[in-house]
């Protein structure tokens, strides 16, 4: 890729994924039976030919940061450029705290400007999709655009959910004229999508410019400020994007999942999406066990009854358990005769014999860490 660095923003605290995140970043929370929310557009970077990207971190990195490593399954851990994790610290000016996504590349700026790239690549860490930014930052470059944003089609998303993107309007041109972040009432159905392309002199300006008006977010104070003055062009996305944002998101992403069109798009057709690499056995399938249209990870152990759901590694299932619509995660052990449905379980969760658990498809039955019930 054309001398471009990456960003990733891994968001701030966000209570919309309840117990999911009490203990975790968002873009740590676990996906699709083996994969990290971050996965995907550290992949995407990757797969794009960016060799340098930095990560921006803030609420409960620890989990995040063990995950990362040193960058060796992105092939990032090089002499050269490679992965650079940058939490919050204490400074004679600073306040340990990063106020927002800005003001969090602003604390940085010593990594902008030591690096040579000329292009900068700014995407959301808790997003699951597969892009190569090459053809995005070819259009910036011929559209000589100030900044160029991943634009989409959201009416596969529900009118409450859009309440939660970025709606953009565009013109004939492609240019961006009005740009709105969480409205109540959203206009049209084009959305952004959280990837963001301009120069780094232009970001470092803007960033500047930014922290000097005490201004912190990056969306509302630079992009949606901007719009105006700034020629910001979208780029069209239309592929499977899903922002695993709030609880109803993340659990429609990993039923998703179990869709072979959706599998096939996300995972198989375009490039690879990297993961940190555990040794599991193979899944062991007991002679009781019936699992029909489901992720089974390494290291899993079924007896039961399995449907229509995600089970992470090394999931135990034991004999007469019936499991629906539902996301058992890392290390969990499900008991004779217990029935889980539309849960999410976390890792380490125990469900003793004979329980019922059942939730909804929009407000599923979640389950905290290492919780016994």
């Amino acid at each position: 890729m054309k001398s471009a660095m990456g960003i990733i923003l891994t968001g701030g605290m966000n209570n919309r994924l309840k117990e999911l995140s009490i203990e975790r970043s968002i873009a740590a929370v676990p996906f699709g039976g083996k994969y990290r929310a971050i996965d995907f557009t550290l992949s995407n970077m990757v797969n794009s030919g960016i060799t340098n990207v930095g990560v921006l971190t803030q609420y409960n990195i620890r989990s995040l940061m063990d995950h990362l490593g040193s960058g060796k399954e992105w092939d990032l851990d090089r002499k050269k450029d490679g992965l650079f994790i940058f939490p919050p610290f204490l400074s004679e000016f600073g306040t340990g705290w990063y106020k927002g996504s800005a003001d969090a590349m602003y604390n940085n700026l010593g990594y902008f400007e030591r690096s040579k790239e000329e292009f900068v690549v700014i995407g959301q860490g808790y997003a699951v999709y597969n892009m190569d930014y090459t053809p995005m930052l070819e259009q910036h470059i011929q559209t000589e655009a100030d900044i160029t944003i991943a634009c989409r089609n959201m009416s596969d998303f529900s009118s409450d959910d859009q309440k939660l993107l970025g709606i953009v309007e565009i013109n004939s041109e492609g240019r961006i004229t009005d740009f709105m972040e969480k409205p109540l009432h959203p206009k049209n159905i084009m959305g952004s999508t959280g990837v963001y392309i301009l120069s780094k002199k232009l970001l470092i300006e803007l960033l500047q410019e930014s922290a000097a008006k005490s201004q912190y977010e990056f969306v509302q104070d630079i992009i949606v400020r901007n719009t105006d003055k700034l020629k910001i062009h979208a780029y069209i996305f239309n592929s499977y994007w899903r922002p695993l944002s709030n609880i109803q998101l993340y659990y429609r992403a990993n039923m998703e999942l179990l869709n072979p069109r959706v599998r096939q798009e996300l995972l198989m057709d375009r490039k690879k999406i990297f993961t940190k690499v555990k040794d599991e056995a193979p899944a062991k399938y007991n002679e009781e066990a019936d699992v029909r249209n489901s992720i089974i990870a390494d290291g899993c152990i079924i007896e039961g009854h399995v449907e229509n759901s995600v089970l992470f590694r090394g999931v135990r299932i034991m004999k007469g358990a019936v499991i629906k619509n539902s996301i058992v995660m890392q290390g969990s052990t499900v008991d004779q005769n217990v029935t889980l449905h539309h849960c999410i379980l976390d890792k380490g969760v125990a469900i003793t014999e004979g329980k019922t658990l059942v939730g909804d498809s929009e407000w599923p039955l979640i389950v905290g860490k290492n919780v016994k019930v």
